[in-house]
């Protein structure tokens, strides 16, 4: 995996002499490729539409240069403020524009603090981006980058990941050390934000007890703290 901000906020190979020292290096030990977050925070951020690739472009030419194949993994989250983040990359400034004009569309905890790492799943469908839908932004995304890309597809790019695993809820290595499970099974059972509400019983279509089950677990479960406070 390469460094995080191999291409940085402006949009340009960081560091691109010694980057193309290192990949050479990496050739000559016997690897054979290497992997890339694409960040939407930097390829969209002037604004809907206006896709800026050139910083990828250079860094596809430098990995054919250098005789590997690279993996481009789509990042639709923000890069920074989390583990092993190393760099600050938040979400292209129009689709702040949008969360700062309702906060409902970025994840929410039980005690009302927003999230701005990543769109909550529960807008995918509602056009709360600038009259698109988040599903319909990221097709375009992909849309883009396959029409600019489509001469290194099967060849020096080796493979175009549609999401990273990170971008869906921010997931870690440290997910399940110590008490963080815990934590996050309590996150996913109280979800109040971005049509999660909504979204959870269309999605639950075969009545399961899936669904049930967390909002159940919604209504009884209640914060240490605010039991504290209600005690008082």
């Amino acid at each position: 995996m390469l460094p995080l901000d191999t291409v940085g906020p402006g949009g340009q190979v960081s560091r691109a002499r010694a980057l193309a020292v290192s990949l050479m290096a990496l050739r000559s030990a016997g690897v054979e490729g290497v992997m890339v977050d694409v960040w939407w925070g930097v390829v969209e951020r002037d604004g809907p539409g206006r896709y800026d690739w050139e910083g990828y472009a250079e860094l596809v030419r430098m990995v054919e240069r250098a005789g590997l194949r690279l993996q481009m993994v789509m990042s639709f989250h923000q890069c920074g403020g989390n583990v092993g983040d190393s760099c600050n990359i938040p979400l292209p400034p129009w689709v702040l524009e949008e969360v700062n004009a309702d906060t409902d569309i970025v994840y929410t905890d039980r005690s009302g603090r927003r999230n701005p790492e990543y769109i909550s799943l529960g807008c995918d469908t509602l056009p709360v981006l600038k009259g698109r839908t988040p599903v319909q932004v990221y097709s375009d995304y992909m849309r883009s980058f396959r029409d600019r890309f489509s001469g290194y597809l099967g060849t020096v790019i080796a493979e175009a990941a549609g999401l990273s695993a990170f971008t869906y809820l921010r997931m870690n290595r440290n997910l399940f050390d110590g008490d963080n499970w815990r934590r996050f099974v309590a996150f996913v059972k109280t979800m109040a934000d971005g049509g999660a509400r909504t979204a959870l019983p269309r999605c639950d279509t075969g009545h399961s007890d899936l669904y049930v089950g967390f909002v159940d677990a919604a209504k009884e479960q209640r914060a240490p703290e605010s039991e504290a406070a209600a005690a008082l």
